[in-house]
């Protein structure tokens, strides 16, 4: 393991530290060598020379963190460790031996040591002539036992969610004073790792939470990068004991004999999210977000993952004109039920009962309202149940976002109107169907834009009070490019429902970024995610904004999070490979690309992304084979592809052509992200500058 000696470096006149190997050019050593000098960071030990059997290293004065520490000062600490790691992992580096001994503290706050068995992802350079995972794929068990993650002691290969797992054995000792996983031997300490957990944290319900998902056996359940692992430490610091209420709502299950009666459920469901999420004083996860954990019965796992302390579940059976409805309100934090009820009524009374749900939450979690317009309630918005009946059933097919339930929607929506033609939110949600006809079907955008504004304008006329109204008719302004219009409807839309997620993104996507406002932007992504943690669209294009508030780390990490959690979403995974291909990580964008395009062929954007990265690893002949194919099958709304393929190719006239057409045709992705083409001189050409006037944006 080698010594280490205290020395005085008389070229330079400084103390420093000298790590003496036992043998000469140790693997170890070269292992150690290699991932210090790589890392330049004020929370990670620096590496000033290499000598054949020695390291002269920075001398940290300090000692090794232990606990229990006083909460804010485990939390900064633990901030720090979160940035250093960080630092690590945006190089392709892997600690694998995080443990206190190798954190130490001193006045400075704290220093990571020890990179002594650190282990070089596919991705870094310095990985080319390591064969570290080859010795964990040959069975070798490398670290140290009390803080190895599970797939540590089964000598599997690991990644950076190793060190988030062997981090929360560290943060669980620094607010407790004693380890996770504790036994009388190394072997008996990783069977305690792969089988049982540790006992509870006495600690805030949001550290709990940070700390249980950390310490997840599957890698695919922990936070997936340790930037996220950061941000919760931050939020949970600044909220503390003071933090706002929270909940989640998960599909009410449809007990009824009839499973088509699905639809029924979630619109129940739904319409209980969306009158709470107008409570000022309670933070409520959105419905995409909240859905994509139907059927699960591990309610830790939800609020673990969506960070809330309460979840509502419950049941639907319908049969004819009756119900019956059955709500139960969970408090995670000591699995107990907090209040439940039953009803059994008439259709008829459907408005009702949400109303009682939601306010027997409000009273339950003791949310402090703000006065009579605070007390949450269903939007009716019209009194024909056949009509809600069928603006629910467009809810249930538009999600699904196939050809088939696409068409199914619309018929759902214009028959609710049929109905009931005063009813707002059918044509509100036309709105939404003909703008993602638009992006996502065969007919041309700028064909449906008048279509979609004009259905939103009636909801509107109809129901001033309709957010998603607004919001929506604030996505078709900024496509007619008319920008100010655009910003007063976003910003309307907030005003009637602060939490609304869907307007924090299109504020932060189609204004404030592409002014240039990236800071702002951010700001209104983060505000986005707190309400919809898993909404694809929104997880994906942060992406973009991050890159345009030039944090490219913080990019590549929710780019890498995006393509393993939503690995088949082709319009969020197009973006993220672009991003790791101008990164500098070409195999990993063509790996995702590749994994998309089986449940997506021939789709343009897809194929861009690809050729972007098979130029980039120097293929160039596959590259332009595959522009050709996308030459016959792009279509009218696929624009920016054209410009990002034709770009890596080396063709920039037709790349300007493409840009130019895209923006003629209001093309949402040209729209989005026309100020990031990969295109040389960009910024400066009078092409662009053109290109820019004709959007109005100078």
């Amino acid at each position: 393991m080698g010594q280490v000696y205290r020395a005085r470096d008389t070229r330079l006149g400084r103390e420093v530290a000298v790590k003496v190997s036992q043998e000469r050019f140790s693997e170890r050593f070269e292992r150690e060598a290699r991932a210090v000098a790589a890392l330049n960071h004020p929370h990670i030990c620096t590496l000033y020379d290499v000598g054949p059997d020695y390291l002269v290293m920075e001398l940290v004065e300090g000692a090794p963190v232990k606990g229990p520490l006083a909460l804010e000062e485990a939390l900064r600490l633990a901030g720090q460790i979160a940035e250093a790691l960080a630092a690590a992992h945006a190089k392709g580096i892997i600690h694998r031996d995080l443990k206190p001994g190798n954190i130490l503290v001193g006045p400075a706050g704290v220093k990571l040591l020890d990179f002594g068995l650190a282990k070089f992802s596919r991705d870094s350079e310095a990985a080319q002539d390591d064969d570290t995972e080859t010795q964990t794929q040959a069975g070798i068990v490398l670290g140290t036992a009390a803080y190895m993650s599970p797939e540590q002691t089964g000598a599997k290969t690991v990644d950076a969610r190793s060190d988030i797992f062997s981090f929360g054995a560290v943060l669980y000792e620094m607010v407790s004073g004693r380890r996770a996983f504790r036994a009388e031997s190394s072997i008996s300490t990783m069977a305690a790792i792969l089988h049982k957990e540790p006992d509870a944290l006495d600690a805030p319900a949001d550290i709990v939470r940070i700390v249980n998902r950390c310490l997840r056996k599957s890698p695919a359940e922990r936070f997936q990068a340790i930037a996220e692992v950061r941000e919760a430490l931050a939020q949970a610091k600044a909220h503390g004991e003071e933090r706002t209420p929270s909940i989640a709502v998960l599909p009410f299950v449809n007990m009824s004999a009839d499973k088509d009666n699905e639809y029924f459920s979630d619109g129940l469901t739904e319409e209980i999210i969306n009158a709470l999420s107008k409570v000022a004083g309670l933070r409520t996860i959105a419905r995409t977000s909240s859905f994509r954990f139907r059927g699960e019965t591990d309610l830790r796992k939800v609020a673990d993952a969506l960070q809330v302390a309460t979840i509502l579940e419950g049941s639907v059976r319908k049969a004819g004109n009756r119900l019956r409805i059955t709500a139960q309100l969970i408090n995670v934090g000591n699995d107990s039920p907090m209040w439940a009820d039953r009803w059994d009524r008439e259709l008829a009374d459907v408005f009702d009962i949400q109303d009682e749900i939601s306010h027997a939450i409000v009273e339950a979690l003791k949310v402090k309202l703000a006065g009579r317009e605070q007390r949450p309630r269903v939007e009716r918005g019209t009194a024909n149940v056949e009509a809600y009946n069928a603006y629910l059933q467009g809810r249930y097919y538009v999600l699904q976002i196939s050809a088939a339930s696409m068409a199914r929607a619309r018929q759902c929506y214009e028959r609710a109107i049929r109905l009931d033609p005063a009813y707002a939110a059918p044509h509100a949600a036309l709105a939404e169907y003909h703008y993602l006809l638009g992006i996502y079907g065969s007919d041309s955008f700028r064909a449906m834009l008048p279509i979609a504004t004009a259905a939103a304008e009636r909801a509107i006329e109809l129901d001033p009070g309709s957010a998603d109204a607004y919001s929506a008719r604030g996505a078709f302004r900024a496509h007619h490019y008319e920008w100010e219009a655009a910003r007063a409807d976003f910003a309307k839309a907030l005003e009637l429902n602060p939490a609304h997620a869907l307007s924090h993104f299109r504020y932060a996507l189609f204004y404030l970024r592409t002014f240039g406002r990236n800071e702002e932007a951010a700001a209104a992504m983060t505000r986005a995610i707190e309400s919809d943690p898993l909404h694809p669209h929104i997880r994906c294009y942060e992406v973009g904004v991050l890159l345009g508030a030039g944090r490219n780390a913080d990019a590549v990490d929710r780019a890498r999070i995006c393509i393993e959690t939503f690995p088949s979403f082709w319009a969020g995974i197009w973006l993220c490979a672009m991003l790791l291909t101008l990164a500098g990580f070409p195999e990993e964008a063509l790996s995702a690309v590749r994994v998309a395009s089986a449940a997506h062929p021939d789709n343009p954007y897809l194929m861009a992304a690809e050729t972007c990265a098979l130029s980039a690893l120097g293929q160039s002949e596959s590259a332009r084979a595959l522009l050709s194919q996308l030459d016959v099958l792009t279509k009218q709304n696929s624009f920016f592809a054209l410009t990002l393929a034709c770009a890596a190719c080396g063709d920039f006239g037709r790349a300007f052509d493409a840009l130019d057409r895209g923006a003629d045709e209001s093309d949402a992705f040209t729209l989005f992200f026309h100020d990031v083409a990969p295109i040389p001189g960009l910024h400066e050409d009078p092409r662009y500058r053109a290109i820019r006037r004709k959007m109005k944006l100078d």
